[in-house]
């Protein structure tokens, strides 16, 4: 299949979960989505990842984002792994694990990369617009766990940008200043951004983020 690309649309799929049968599209409704995968229940890595994803459900909320796990073992393995992170992780899982013992939405998603495990998904994230298009994909590897503030990071940048005719520039962060998109000549970025500042013609900054 064809790998997944930025600007794709996410594919839909029906999957049994943690917290019952789902309908991806629906499920996600309106909303921001996160979906990652994990190449097998009870692994240690992927057990920190899930509790620090419990622990930040404010903050997904914060930002209207629904999360979604997934790993292609049965979903009763899952309600037993689950009780070790909440244990381990001093938390309570608050969202729901796909089952995909058939590996369907793992393969929808190119998740199985024959050369890292013919059986397991690779660590995935893939986050997805309200419109359902895929705004962006991280494979990491499975000794490394994954940076969630950086994860929340890049939903508050793709979310600024979304709206408005910014990018954002290496290590920004909420609060930052914005670097004003190049389709906006001078006029129109001295109208919006009225605080901008001409580094370089093609290189404007401004603090006023609406």
């Amino acid at each position: 299949m064809a790998h997944l690309r930025l600007g794709d649309t996410a594919p839909d799929f029906t999957a049994e979960t943690t917290e019952g049968k789902i309908e991806f599209h629906d499920w996600l409704g309106e909303k921001w989505g996160m979906i990652f995968s994990h190449p097998a229940d009870f692994t240690p890595v992927c057990t920190t990842e899930l509790g620090r994803t419990a622990q930040l459900k404010s903050e997904f909320e914060k930002r209207d984002v629904k999360v979604i796990a997934l790993s292609v073992d049965p979903i009763e393995d899952h309600h037993e792994w689950i009780k070790d992170i909440n244990e381990t992780q001093n938390t309570t899982v608050n969202f729901p694990i796909i089952a995909d013992g058939d590996r369907k939405v793992a393969e929808l998603y190119d998740m199985i990369h024959p050369n890292t495990s013919e059986k397991s998904t690779v660590r995935s994230v893939f986050i997805i617009s309200p419109d359902k298009k895929i705004k962006l994909t991280l494979t990491y590897p499975p000794s490394t766990g994954r940076n969630f503030n950086e994860l929340l990071r890049v939903i508050d940048s793709l979310q600024l940008t979304a709206n408005e005719k910014l990018a954002t520039p290496a290590d920004w962060k909420q609060g930052d200043d914005a670097i004003i998109s190049p389709s906006i000549g001078d006029e129109e970025a001295k109208k919006r951004f009225p605080d901008h500042k001409t580094v370089k013609p093609y290189l404007r900054t401004t603090s006023i983020i609406k």
